[in-house]
């Protein structure tokens, strides 16, 4: 394993994340926008995660551990910028599935959020939107009625599974939000 680059890429994403959290505490996120700081950010994760791409290939839990690997999909789930990039990190995480590199979901989420961000329906329904209600509900999805078997294939659970889940957690913030006012 290269603890190096392990580390290069969960600090990465942790700075990543201490910097969503930080605009988000200070009222700055969400926000019609993307955020200038957010944007410099994701597009300088991006360019060194391609540099890394270029000297070792997609970095899978055999290169740099689990963490990191999940560190290095998230870096790539966060080029919306670049989304060529993105739909050439597709290729490469379809690769690592077949190789055991990485967990399933991590191809099936950046699959879908390529067509998604480009206007195509997703495949493996891991995209959510909120309804005019605030509940949580799927983009399109193709071919609807084969989609818990291929989220299957990936580890996945059933679309109706993962939309229960989602709206439990709805239904507790809303509560939160009532037990606090």
């Amino acid at each position: 394993m290269n603890q190096n680059l392990a580390d290069e890429l969960v600090t990465m994403i942790t700075e990543d994340q201490r910097l969503l959290q930080q605009l988000f505490d200070s009222g700055e996120l969400p926000s019609e926008s993307y955020h200038p700081q957010v944007k410099a950010m994701h597009e300088h994760n991006a360019s060194r995660l391609k540099e890394i791409i270029g000297a070792h290939g997609w970095p899978g839990v055999s290169l740099v551990g689990e963490e990191a690997a999940k560190a290095a999909w998230l870096i790539v789930q966060h080029s919306v910028s670049d989304p060529e990039f993105m739909g050439e990190c597709v290729y490469l995480l379809e690769d690592a599935v077949a190789r055991q590199d990485i967990e399933g979901w991590q191809l099936a989420f950046l699959h879908d959020r390529v067509r998604t961000l480009s206007g195509r329906p997703q495949y493996y329904g891991t995209q959510f939107d909120v309804d005019e209600s605030g509940w949580p509900t799927p983009f399109p999805i193709e071919d609807s009625a084969t989609v818990n078997e291929r989220r299957a294939c990936l580890g996945l659970n059933s679309i109706e599974e993962r939309q229960e889940q989602m709206a439990e957690q709805e239904r507790k913030r809303r509560a939160n939000i009532q037990q606090t006012s």
